[in-house]
């Protein structure tokens, strides 16, 4: 069953030192995950050759044990786990040698979905990095509509501010956890993290529970941010740091990496600035440059000219559409200005607009056309 994997399996993906590449041919020499357990020490030293300490029994023996205890922890907390033999594995990873053979995943995102965008930066963002990794959120939003994923790893600063803009967008988020999912790090995020679930996004780690926090798993976390994307941007950074280390993982695996640019003298810029002048990242001041370099079609392009002949408008209803076309979006007060009407009235049209699928409301009283107008 896909998103339960058996006790052999967790035990097996937590082998120590193990990949796919060599979990792969452990199957093969062995048949199965369980025939890997079950086997005698001395067998699996002859087949392999070497006297490995991943074939010790005492050593096979415990990761069974944990590993019961994590089938029953996920079966009980709701918690799916992506073998990577599974169809519903991240696909994004298997292009990535040192993917793990597990993850664990709270919520329903789709970790397939067909684009996929990582924004990474400073956990000391500034109002400028605020601003910019906002207005890529919300221009990504409305150049690919909600056939995007926004990807981070739930950290102050930079990540935080992508995850609760792609909420405020409507986009499904996914944060890269350093730790299992019985916690959430830092608590402060807990909210956040509950909130990506509940709006279809996902929590997501390699970690099982009761793992301890620990500097070296945060820079394990970064890869797997650059690969479950498409391209990675970087947002701020100093000259060193996380971000960083995650834009260089993500140029390994060949994946674009974009930087936005900032004053020679501003110290959060100074990561990306290096990035841009090495060649590593390519510099971006928009999501429309993104799209533009990952050869992402725009929803605009994809809506027939004609379709709107078969929208039967009122007048005052053609008057709200010809003002939010081409338009990012409109607040209400400025949609009563231009149409002359009182914003009672005006919500009353809007309100029939939005159920024939016509125009769709956002956060702060702002509206703008559906992908379907």
């Amino acid at each position: 069953m896909s998103g339960c994997p058996t006790i052999y399996q967790i035990a097996f993906s937590r082998l120590k030192g193990i990949t796919v590449e060599t979990a792969n041919e452990i199957i093969h020499a062995v048949g199965s995950e369980e025939n890997f357990f079950r086997a005698k020490e001395s067998d699996l030293q002859k087949i392999s050759g070497t006297h490995s300490k991943i074939f010790d029994d005492g050593y096979r023996s415990d990761l069974l044990e944990k590993a019961r205890y994590e089938q029953s922890f996920i079966t009980g907390k709701n918690i799916r786990a992506y073998y990577f033999t599974e169809k519903d594995y991240p696909v994004r990873f298997l292009n990535a040698p040192d993917a793990p053979l597990l993850v664990y995943c709270a919520g329903s995102c789709n970790l397939n979905g067909s684009k996929a965008v990582s924004i990474v930066g400073t956990r000391h963002a500034t109002n400028y990095g605020v601003e910019q990794c906002r207005n890529l959120v919300f221009g990504l939003k409305e150049a690919l509509g909600d056939d995007v994923i926004i990807v981070s790893g739930l950290a102050y600063g930079i990540d935080i501010t992508a995850h609760l803009a792609a909420l405020e967008a409507g986009l499904p988020t996914v944060a890269v956890l350093a730790h299992g999912l019985d916690m959430v790090y830092p608590a402060q995020h807990r909210q956040t993290a509950a909130d990506i679930i509940r709006h279809h996004g996902a929590i997501l780690t390699e970690y099982p529970a009761k793992t301890r926090i620990h500097r070296a798993n945060f820079l394990a976390r970064n890869r797997l941010i650059a690969a479950l994307s498409d391209c990675t941007v970087v947002v701020e950074s100093a000259r060193k740091g996380g971000a960083l280390v995650t834009a260089n993982i993500a140029s390994s695996y060949s994946r674009d990496v974009f930087a936005f640019p900032g004053r020679t003298s501003d110290e959060y810029s100074e990561g990306c600035n290096k990035l841009i002048t090495k060649n590593i990242a390519a510099l971006i001041t928009s999501a429309n440059d993104l799209t533009a370099l990952m050869g992402w079609e725009h929803i605009a392009e994809h809506k027939p000219v004609q379709q709107q002949l078969f929208v039967e408008l009122e007048p005052d209803e053609q008057k709200i559409f010809d003002i939010l076309s081409g338009r990012d979006y409109v607040n209400i007060n400025e949609l009563s200005t231009s149409t002359k009407m009182p914003v009672h009235r005006l919500l009353s049209i809007l309100v029939d607009m939005e159920f024939r699928g016509i125009v769709q409301s956002m956060p702060g009283n702002r509206y703008k056309l559906s992908h379907t107008a």
